[in-house]
């Protein structure tokens, strides 16, 4: 923890939060994007909708989910249907307005890498793959991503497009009629990262305490910073204590 009182990825829950409205439908995964749902519905978006890939409308998780799959995810829950009815009938059709994303690469215009690093026939290191993030990039209203800021994950071009952000800017993405904004913002532990007219990424906000320099040095491109760049607010006490006492206790992923 640091010297301010909070670690970096409490620092990146918190601003992830504040990122979501209220009513907002999020299409949300396990770990960090959890938790940052689950922060917002107990401050400033109490009506907030989370929806899991395995199936799940409205969760209302008691615990930290383990998986998609977790059983905590049903009790409660506003519907329970198949993962095919949530792709093609909730995100497909323009009903969620949030998808949440990460991934080990995040390149200039925000495309997403989760498949290899190196070349995919012979890859230094083979990765998950894309489960549900080609779709959600695709066709949820908005994207956030969340990650680290470290200058290996944000290289200049991905080495494999696992999920599009704004390809190679301008209209590119716009021409592959796809319906969805792309990706908004890029939370990291130094600040937050959004696109310009073009779809090229640059730094909107920096967290208290950190300079331009050092987020430049930690980004494989020449990062532009926004003209209207702001400083974003720490978190505070009742955000840090909801995060610490009541939606990670153990402390899995803070």
């Amino acid at each position: 923890m640091d010297q301010s009182g909070y670690n970096p990825q409490e620092l990146m829950v918190v601003n992830a939060a504040r990122l979501l409205k209220d009513h907002d439908v999020v299409f949300v995964g396990v770990g960090i994007p959890n938790l940052a749902c689950n922060l917002a519905m107990r401050t400033h978006a109490p009506n907030l909708q989370m929806i899991y890939e395995a199936g799940v409308i409205g969760a209302q998780p008691a615990r930290l989910p383990l998986s998609i799959g977790d059983p905590t995810l049903v009790t409660g829950a506003t519907a329970v249907c198949s993962m095919y009815d949530i792709f093609s009938l909730y995100l497909q059709r323009g009903n969620v307005d949030v998808g949440f994303l990460g991934g080990a690469q995040i390149d200039q215009f925000g495309n997403i890498n989760a498949t290899v690093i190196g070349e995919y026939e012979h890859p230094k290191v083979r990765l998950p793959g894309s489960g549900g993030s080609m779709e959600i990039a695709a066709w949820a209203n908005r994207c956030y991503i969340i990650t680290p800021h470290q200058k290996r994950r944000f290289p200049a071009r991905v080495d494999f497009h696992t999920s599009a952000g704004f390809l190679s800017g301008g209209d590119a993405r716009a021409k592959t009629g796809v319906r969805g904004g792309g990706p908004q913002a890029v939370v990291t532990d130094l600040g937050i990262l959004s696109p310009d007219d073009n779809g090229e990424l640059v730094l909107a906000a920096l967290h208290p305490g950190v300079s331009f320099d050092q987020v430049y040095e930690n980004t494989g491109w020449s990062l532009k910073q926004a003209p209207d760049c702001q400083v974003t607010a720490p978190p505070t006490e009742e955000e840090l204590s909801i995060l610490r006492e009541k939606l990670d206790p153990n402390r899995i992923y803070i």
